[in-house]
């Protein structure tokens, strides 16, 4: 078990933390015709949007209930409720997904309450499920707030049917509870991967079908467009299973299978040898069939490219900052390919990090953590979002972009990570990084700096 150290620091100096409303508002992204609110002032929301567009290459559809200096003080409750009636006047959205910031959560919102006010003051909107969540940005992270999302995504939408026997109506169907570590390249992948077994994937949230980068013939939508229809929330109980992939979903997952009865299976990450064949075993289980020689060859792929890049990976040192399931799951990577995690850096503290395999301790911290951890240690690579570009500058070594923000690389927000084909690009990305760098990064520079040349010594007198 990992040592878990909090740094008892009095100001995040370089943030590796990104806000918990910003991670609710990725999960009512993926839902079809939705808009997320922030309770909060302007600015939170505008940071927010900001963050998706830089990330995503996207438009973001965002409101705010725009808290001022009075409403700050007085009393900001009716923002709520007229904003709650703006949208769903104008933008007439299929679902609203309501999150505080830290400025409502210090003023003491209950935002529950001002749900009901809303529903008692406009019963014309009734039909419109609303799921508010509690998300300060002084606690927890994106992936907290997206968790929380999550599970208020089920809790508006999917009705008490445990018991009712339709468990496995859907025949087909198998419910996916997706984690904020997996971008939409992953989600698509695992859709994918379903499919292979002739399952029917039902993702909650589906971020493959709405940020996943496509081009539309409306020049402005004011909804989500894309992501998992409303009306399917209401059929997760009639499925034959639903899959979890991230601890931090457990909450959700939790909610689920006691409002439907469905079996479930839990899974921290879909990344490497180990944790594919697993994921593979449970689908042909689920589905009853033999496992698809697509697969299979996939498999041996994997198999083949982990033989190709054992050598550049291989007592590779190796510094991870990031939440803790995009941790969890990236660590167990370089793990099972005899790298050494040598620095480990989350911006919270949880249960899984415990966990985290080849690190004997992880740290509660930010980037300027990583960077003192990285460079004491002699790490030769580093794992973190765009954030840390600046910081593997400074170590000398190359830089493995993952999780969020990505907003130097293009392309980034969609890259698979999951399943052996995800896997198998994963382990060619980082042996090319390292032979790109093999002469800049130790032990490979040389550790003698080279004395000048010295001064031709002056010809002797009448010498030739």
């Amino acid at each position: 078990m990992a040592e878990i150290i909090r740094h008892p620091k009095a100001l995040s100096v370089s943030p590796l933390k990104s806000s918990a409303p910003a991670g609710a508002a990725l999960a009512f992204l993926g839902i079809n015709r939705s808009m997320p609110i922030f309770h909060g002032s302007q600015g939170c929301t505008a940071f927010a949007k900001v963050f998706f567009v830089r990330h995503f290459r996207e438009p973001v559809p965002l409101q705010t209930t725009a808290m001022d200096q009075v409403a700050t003080v007085m009393n900001a409750d009716g923002n709520v409720v007229q904003a709650l009636a703006t949208v769903c006047g104008k933008s007439k959205p299929s679902l609203v997904g309501l999150a505080t910031t830290a400025l409502s959560e210090t003023q003491g919102t209950d935002i529950a309450r001002l749900v009901k006010d809303f529903r008692a003051d406009f019963p014309e909107f009734n039909h419109i499920p609303v799921a508010a969540v509690n998300t300060p940005d002084f606690a927890g992270c994106l992936e907290t707030g997206y968790a929380a999302a999550v599970k208020g995504i089920l809790d508006a939408t999917v009705p008490h049917t445990a018991g009712t026997g339709i468990v496995g109506k859907r025949k087909k169907q198998v419910n996916l509870l997706l984690g904020s570590h997996l971008t939409p390249g992953d989600v698509e992948a695992i859709k994918e991967w379903l499919e292979l077994f002739g399952l029917r994937p039902l993702s909650v949230p589906d971020l493959a079908d709405s940020l996943d980068g496509h081009l539309i013939s409306e020049d402005t939508i004011p909804v989500t467009l894309g992501g998992t229809p409303v009306s399917e929330l209401a059929t997760l109980g009639e499925a034959v299973a639903t899959i979890v992939v991230g601890r931090s979903l457990k909450g959700a997952a939790d909610l689920l299978a006691e409002r439907t009865g469905v079996p479930d299976y839990r899974f921290d990450g879909l990344v490497g040898l180990e944790a594919c064949d697993r994921f593979t075993q449970t689908l042909a289980e689920i589905a009853g069939v033999a496992v698809p020689e697509k697969l299979e060859r996939h498999r041996a792929q994997l198999q083949d490219a982990m033989v190709d890049t054992h050598f550049m990976t291989g007592l590779r040192r190796v510094a991870i900052a990031a939440d803790p399931d995009l941790l969890l799951q990236t660590a167990t990577l370089f793990a099972g390919m005899g790298s050494e995690i040598v620095a480990a850096v989350s911006p919270i503290k949880t249960g899984s990090l415990t966990d985290v395999p080849g690190a004997p301790q992880v740290h509660v911290g930010d980037l300027e953590d990583l960077e003192d951890l990285a460079r004491t240690a002699q790490a030769e690579l580093v794992v973190a979002n765009s954030h840390a570009a600046a910081t593997a500058d400074r170590l000398g070594v190359p830089l493995l972009r993952a999780g969020m923000p990505q907003y130097d690389l293009v392309g980034g927000y969609c890259k698979t990570w999951v399943g052996y084909r995800g896997t198998r690009q994963a382990l060619f990305d980082i042996a090319n990084l390292v032979l790109q760098h093999h002469d800049s990064i130790a032990p490979h520079r040389s550790r003698f700096k080279l004395d000048p040349q010295p001064a031709p010594a002056p010809a002797a007198a009448g010498g030739h």
